[in-house]
């Protein structure tokens, strides 16, 4: 939800006057001359330490300038190559310790202690300090640091063309780049350009309740991380920055440079060099923490909406989608099951708790599952509970000696602080007690930027009531209030580009001068808010049962995809929404969060009708890691069933997505083991091929099912980009890309109801036959898809499958707890070979899974003939792998297209079929046949 004061006229006029103010001390205006920001550092010593223990140097001013501020006249800096793939270069204040992200909250290798410039060790005069895959080289006067490949030289960063700048407020340092490099991050921002990053376009990170559908502003998150992807002699290299640092930033991409402007903290970069984009993501969330697991049933499809008021609507939209027979698993409540919207609490009218536990039991009895939002204000109220045991233990956020007094929807609130160990436990506590009123099966964490509906200092009003009793805009300020101006922290010298109009930092937010645990400064931890959140919740969770934690967060920095999953935010329900969400969930994928998705249909109403932008709507979201339809509660009714063409449109994608759940299961999977993406890119797939690197309308699940969607008024196809290779439709199989990687577009029908998905040669797909629910869709039998490029005759392809009981905490193999299993799959000539190795298979047996078919694509000849199936090694006996006489039965020629367009029925290359199976997924097997050539 989002204050919609955000959103006004009035605001946005009386932001921009402020720009105007603030532009030209910030060097903003075109007219305003440029000022001497600093002059830069030269290097006066620089020893090695023992044991691999890196770099430490003395950096001192070469002369002082008071824009900003005045420089820090002598720095620390320290290089480590931590890891053969990863170097970390820190710049700080040599004598006096500064602000950091908590190790507590992103563990880390620390870096040494400060000992005011006196360091011992061996000294270093080499050029360069080389570790296995990057190399550090550097500067004297100015001081200059650089980083490169050591294979090859490539130099990934440098900042000899910028001064380095370093005040208590103001922190600056550049890098040149090569123009043909495309970048990638730098977030969370709604990017109407697409997923490669615009020169001259602003990137400001600071975590901010502004709706996504405003452009490139800053969000709900900070992630300041980019990933740069070269095309070097037909060769896609890839290799990541990392800044981490909490504070506020403005990032100027120039397109040949690249200039980070902070407003506090350290310079503490870490260079992942990849070389691939599956490297780099393997690289960076070893270092910030691997991809939460995610239950299976997450994978499922959710309904919410903001306007649900009480349980018997809830009850009716359950009974809609089951009448309508589109799957769904989950069923949420925004803040409507609140008493006066305060946590932790039901509506003792509209949510009774004995109809709301009789309602929880029938559901989770099908195998669906519950949850609701809290946010993080906590009411100001005496007869709180929640509220009583927050005061007594001290746990809440300050400003001048008292709690910091905000509005949200309850009206007055105070702000947990999720930094202190007691506002942690307390957390935990108030958590526990409510799974103890209502047994929830995850949580929804939002506004948790914080958003505030007023700014500044407040009290409790004495003139008017707050909460306005009946208020139409619960979401304009009550409270009395007076903005903050007397701190350096509430108007630094550098202004961001806040709100993307230079607001104030604590604009609708908590006053940055407000302090946490030990002292710690809002104006330094603002952005880890929603982080420190999702972490105490994860604890929370994680102690309830013994189950898997679900948790959906709006704010996240770097790091939260260990802890939850994410939604975009307040989208709307336009033709130009649903285009970014592809961009914004493929950027969270690179920046650790791989389980996310956008408010399916839009979360705020537009003019004119929705009917067939929920078309188009639910067919890409049913491809979104997560995949929610949400409004609010001013937009009319949008569930799937409200339309029967809707309806058609969410039977045959969502269809698709259930019969897909193994897949994305084992993705999950994946992603946790190694923080691959569920939706990517495709140049991840495809890095050397580069036409797709800027492609932002289609996407990747894994590494080789595409999604190509209408996000187009009107539009009945597609034009779509097929790297080269071979791609089937998987909703009919007999229709074939056949792509010479050319670059030019494919154009696809695409009917209303129809989406296009393609899976790519070389591919072993699982799949199983779906359903309405994903607790019925997992036992059924298993069929294997198997994709040879078209009219193969030598070729291999592999897949596998994750299947494990989800309720456990962790997502690992383990005997009786957790089956993986590799397929694989030849041609040479005649002979196909599909085959499969089991890894602990006792608990697919124990569960009964099979496999009933597998489907081979793109054979040459005109059938099969000499099936043999071997399990475990041994001849099979018909009874153990039949449900009746296996078959093998050849499909007819496919329908081949390409990039000139043109189609033809081919007899070349055919579908073979072998069914009629029950093979234990939990035992390995080996079939073989011959195919039948014609001379």
């Amino acid at each position: 939800m989002l204050s919609f004061s955000r959103s006004s006229i009035l605001s946005y006029l009386l932001w921009s006057l402020l720009f105007l103010t603030f532009a030209s001390s910030n060097g903003v205006l075109a007219t305003a001359k440029p000022k001497v920001v600093g002059f830069g550092y030269k290097l006066v010593s620089l020893v090695q330490l023992p044991n691999g223990g890196g770099l430490v140097g003395c950096l001192q001013v070469k002369q002082r300038t008071s824009t900003y501020g005045p420089d820090i006249p002598r720095l620390r800096l320290f290089v480590k190559h931590e890891r053969r793939e990863r170097v970390r270069v820190q710049i700080t204040d040599a004598d006096k310790q500064r602000w950091e992200v908590p190790y507590n909250l992103l563990p880390r290798e620390p870096a040494p202690p400060l000992t005011g410039g006196k360091v011992t060790g061996a000294p270093f005069t080499a050029a360069e300090y080389p570790g296995e895959e990057l190399v550090f080289t550097y500067g004297r006067d100015p001081f200059w640091f650089a980083v490169h490949r050591r294979s090859t030289r490539q130099t990934l960063f440098n900042t000899s063309a910028g001064a380095l700048v370093f005040k208590d407020q103001y922190l600056e340092v550049s890098t040149a780049l090569p123009k043909d490099a495309a970048l990638y991050g730098l977030g969370e921002n709604t990017q109407p350009g697409g997923i490669k990053l615009r020169p001259n376009d602003p990137y400001t990170i600071y975590t901010t309740d502004i709706s996504a559908i405003n452009l490139n502003t800053d969000l709900y998150g900070s992630h300041p991380v980019y990933m740069d992807l070269r095309s070097l002699g037909g060769r896609g290299v890839a290799h990541a920055v990392l800044l981490l640092n909490s504070n506020g930033m403005d990032v100027f991409y120039k397109g040949t440079s690249l200039t980070y402007k902070v407003i506090g903290g350290l310079l503490d970069f870490y260079f992942f060099s990849g070389p691939t984009p599956l490297a780099i993501v393997d690289q960076y969330t070893s270092m910030i923490g691997r991809p939460a697991p995610m239950p299976y049933w997450a994978f499922g499809f959710h309904q919410c909406r903001w306007g649900y008021k009480n349980l018997s609507v809830v009850e009716g939209v359950v009974e809609g989608y089951r009448n309508a027979q589109i799957p769904l698993d989950v069923i949420w409540n925004d803040d409507d099951h609140m008493d006066a919207a305060k946590d932790f609490t039901l509506d003792p009218v509209n949510y009774p708790r004995p109809k709301l536990l009789a309602f929880l039991d029938k559901i989770h009895a099908q195998g669906m599952k519950y949850i609701v939002l809290i946010d993080p204000g906590i009411a100001v109220n005496n007869s709180y509970g929640v509220y009583q045991r927050g005061m007594a233990r001290d746990i809440f956020i300050k400003l001048d000696g008292q709690p910091y007094l905000a509005q949200v929807w309850p009206g007055p609130v105070y702000f947990p602080d999720f930094l202190n160990p007691n506002g942690v436990s307390w957390w935990i506590d108030e958590v526990r007690r409510f799974h103890d009123l209502v047994p929830v099966d995850g949580l929804w964490i939002d506004m948790n930027e914080a958003s505030n509906f007023c700014t500044g200092k407040c009290t409790i009003p004495k003139t008017h009531q707050c909460p306005i009793p009946d208020s139409k805009t619960p979401w304009v300020c009550c409270l009395d209030c007076k903005n903050i101006t007397n701190t350096r922290w509430d108007e630094p010298p550098y202004k961001i580009n806040a709100s993307g109009q230079t607001a104030r930092l604590g604009f609708n937010t908590i006053a940055t001068s407000a302090t946490h645990y030990n002292g710690i400064l809002e104006y330094n931890a603002h952005s880890l808010y929603g982080f420190s959140q999702a972490i105490a919740t994860h604890k929370a969770l994680q102690g309830l049962q013994g189950k898997r934690p679900f948790i959906l967060t709006r704010s996240t920095f770097v790091g939260s995809g260990a802890y939850a999953a994410h939604w975009t935010g307040d989208n709307k329900g336009t033709w130009e929404n649903l285009r970014y969400s592809i961009s914004t969930m493929l950027n969270f994928g690179i920046f650790g969060m791989p389980m996310v998705g956008a408010d399916i249909c839009g979360f705020y109403p537009a003019a004119g009708s929705l009917e067939e932008l929920c078309n188009r709507w639910i067919e890409l979201g049913a491809f979104y890691p997560f995949s929610r339809d949400h409004a609010n509660f001013a937009s009319p009714r949008q569930e799937l069933y409200v339309w029967e063409s809707v309806a058609k449109s969410a039977r045959n994608a969502l269809g698709m997505r259930y019969k897909l759940l193994p897949y994305l299961y084992t993705l999950n999977y994946q992603a946790h083991l190694t923080g691959a993406p569920v939706a990517r890119p495709l140049f991840f797939s495809f890095p050397d091929f580069t036409p797709c690197y800027g492609v932002s309308t289609q996407f990747l699940l894994g590494s080789s099912v595409m999604v190509s969607p209408v996000l187009e008024e009107g539009a009945t196809s597609v034009s779509a980009m097929f790297p080269p290779g071979t791609w089937y439709n998987l909703f009919d199989t007999t229709k074939v890309v056949v792509s010479r990687g050319g670059g030019a577009p494919v154009r696809l029908d695409a009917p209303l109801n129809e989406i296009n998905v393609h899976v790519y040669q070389n591919t072993v797909l699982p799949m199983q036959r779906g359903g309405v629910i994903s607790k019925d869709a997992r036992a059924t039998p298993f069929t294997l898809v198997v994709a040879f490029p078209f009219g193969a005759t030598e070729a291999d392809a592999e897949g596998a499958v994750y299947v494990d009981d989800d309720e456990r905490p962790e997502m690992a193999l383990a005997e009786g707890q957790a089956t993986f299993v590799r397929f694989h799959a030849s041609v040479r000539g005649k002979a196909v070979t599909v085959r499969s190795d089991v890894m602990m298979g006792s608990f697919s047996l124990q569960k009964g899974l099979v496999i009933e078919k597998v489907s081979v694509l793109g054979l040459e000849g005109t059938g099969g003939k000499d099936l043999a199936i071997q399990v475990d090694g041994a001849d099979a006996d018909a009874d153990a792998v039949a449900t009746s006489s296996p078959y093998l039965a050849a499909g007819g020629g496919a329908k081949l297209q390409g990039e000139d367009g043109v189609e033809e029925n081919s007899k070349r290359s055919v579908s073979v079929e072998v069914g009629g199976l029950a093979l234990p997924l939990g035992k390995s097997f080996t079939m073989t046949w011959n195919m039948q050539i014609e001379a």
